[in-house]
């Protein structure tokens, strides 16, 4: 099982929630594009995060110096993304493949994130809860459908807000794959737990029909 994971924008949590999927499953973790923080990457905090010793950390396709846009820091570092040459890694594992930002953050002149979805990837959407994101989770989510994209369900972020979950969930009819609370810290005694709670909801999907 190959699950892409995406959030309704910047900073709403996909790392967090990458971490909890990787090691619930035990899977192989890649992140394609990484812009800026290079030293202390997604893929260094997901590797602090999870503890099993099943889980490959698979290098990204472009490392960037430049925490920004990928087509700007790629701009600033002088390449131009080529989502050609993009390989995804071989892997007999589950693989989580994570995104930056939101769906339609660009690569370069015509590429966005979508464009790296595969079609044998089944999506998991991270929302945070603000004011508008009712708004940004059903438009991220429209735009996977308008590309026929699998999406596998949700991981709502933050304090439990009844009445935005439940439209959102109402909306879209998405599977409910877990809530990450506000935690005071998270360390890779925190993501364990969270991971055998999704566990059982991750494990469904290889089953869903979508």
């Amino acid at each position: 099982m190959k699950l892409f994971i995406t959030g309704i924008g910047t900073d709403v949590g996909k790392t967090i929630a990458a971490a909890i999927v990787t090691q619930a499953l035990e899977a192989d973790y890649w992140k394609p594009i990484q812009a800026g923080g290079l030293q202390d990457s997604d893929s260094h905090k997901v590797k602090k995060y999870v503890s099993n010793n099943k889980t490959v950390f698979h290098p990204n396709s472009y490392a960037l110096n430049t925490p920004a846009s990928p087509h700007l820091a790629a701009e600033l570092d002088g390449v131009t993304i080529n989502i050609s040459q993009i390989t995804e890694p071989e892997t007999n594992n589950h693989l989580v493949i994570e995104g930056a930002g939101g769906v339609f953050v660009p690569l370069n002149a015509e590429d966005t994130i979508i464009d790296l979805i595969r079609p044998d990837y089944k999506v998991i959407v991270v929302s945070r809860h603000y004011l508008g994101s009712i708004n940004h989770t059903l438009l991220t989510i429209n735009a996977l459908q308008q590309r026929n994209i699998a999406i596998a369900g949700i991981i709502f972020n933050g304090d439990a807000m009844p009445s935005t979950e439940d439209i959102i969930l109402n909306k879209t009819g998405l599977t409910l794959i877990g809530r990450i609370e506000n935690e005071p810290y998270f360390d890779a005694n925190v993501i364990a737990q969270y991971a055998d709670e999704f566990r059982g909801n991750l494990l469904n999907l290889s089953n869903l029909n979508i």
